[in-house]
């Protein structure tokens, strides 16, 4: 069945059962309301429960829902990246299925595109009391770590709720990345954008899909993605222990000038010490980079399609502004 959608809503999910009716309860009215064609790509990110089933069901009532089914866990990243590949909307909105992001916004979304013109809206949460502090605090964090070391202009509190234009979806589609975050990619490639904000809702059911490891793992990915700080660091480590050698030395001197007799092996151990751990650090740094130009060279695709409900889709129907396309390439 071929699909001539004008949006397209990509909902990556991994064990997502218990919110599965709910999230349909609200998001199909949503976007039956905007009086639009749509589809609705489910991208099931290697799910363990009853994640897929699910969607099969209410696929059968529901013939805008298409499910994408990945053969292992990939990641939110690779999710989406696997449903922007299999979207054929002439507009594309990613969410999550927690509900956290109210669908009822991409109706605001929708309508600030095409009336200012632009080619990404991002969903900005003016609220997030509903989150902890801790999570608050970190994401915080996280925004102003990122537009210090990248430099790009990166919305505060906006994560992956946003609208993007079929343009900007071909460009993203077009970069050799392996392993994308698509949070700081999109900000970088250029494209004219506003945002709607809104207030961050509680999940609706079942329990967050992202736990501290996996919110450290996407600040790494996105550092070493994104700017060669890492590396930098690596070099003021170099330097402050070639100044600390120094200062060792000097007192090595000055004590070997008074004719103070000392063992000489706690100095000695100290510089080794020192040196070994600065070594390993960088060696590290150094090798994590290394890494991600051997996953580059091997060209092992970042996401595996086990299953998909539909044929692919095919030109959407209405055109999206494309005249960015060249400036940004």
């Amino acid at each position: 069945m071929e699909s001539a959608a004008v949006l397209s809503v990509i909902v990556p999910m991994y064990n997502e059962e218990a919110v599965i009716p709910a999230l349909a309860g609200r998001l199909r009215p949503a976007l039956d309301d905007l009086g639009v064609t749509y589809e609705v790509v489910a991208v099931d990110d290697g799910s363990t429960d009853r994640t897929a089933p699910l969607l099969l069901e209410h696929a059968r009532a529901w013939p805008e829902l298409r499910l994408i089914r990945l053969r292992r866990n990939s990641g939110h990243q690779a999710a989406l990246a696997a449903g922007l590949h299999r979207a054929g909307g002439a507009w594309v909105v990613s969410i999550d299925a927690d509900l956290q992001d109210p669908p009822e916004v991409i109706a605001d979304m929708l309508r600030a595109a095409r009336e200012q013109g632009v080619d990404v809206v991002y969903g900005v949460r003016s609220d997030r009391s509903t989150d902890t502090a801790f999570k608050r605090y970190t994401a915080g964090v996280y925004y102003r770590l990122m537009r210090r070391m990248i430099g790009a202009e990166i919305p505060a509190q906006a994560g992956d709720f946003r609208l993007l234009s079929r343009a900007v979806v071909d460009v993203l589609l077009s970069l050799p990345e392996r392993a994308p975050v698509y949070r700081l990619l999109v900000p970088s490639l250029g494209f004219a954008s506003t945002s709607v904000t809104y207030a961050r809702e509680r999940r609706a059911a079942g329990e967050t899909k992202y736990p501290l490891r996996r919110m450290v793992a996407l600040a790494w990915d996105s550092a070493a993605n994104f700017s060669a700080a890492p590396l930098r660091v690596a070099t003021w480590l170099g330097a402050l222990s070639f100044l600390m050698c120094l200062g060792l030395t000097a007192f090595g001197v000055v004590v070997w000038a008074n004719g103070t007799v000392i063992p000489g092996w706690t100095s000695l151990f100290l510089a080794v010490l020192l040196l070994s751990a600065v070594q390993l650090i960088c060696l590290g740094l150094l090798g994590e980079y290394v890494a991600r130009i051997y996953r580059t060279v091997q060209n092992r695709p970042s996401f595996h399609v086990g299953f998909d409900s539909s044929a692919a889709p095919a030109q959407p129907a209405e055109s999206a502004p494309m005249r960015r396309t060249a400036a940004v390439r």
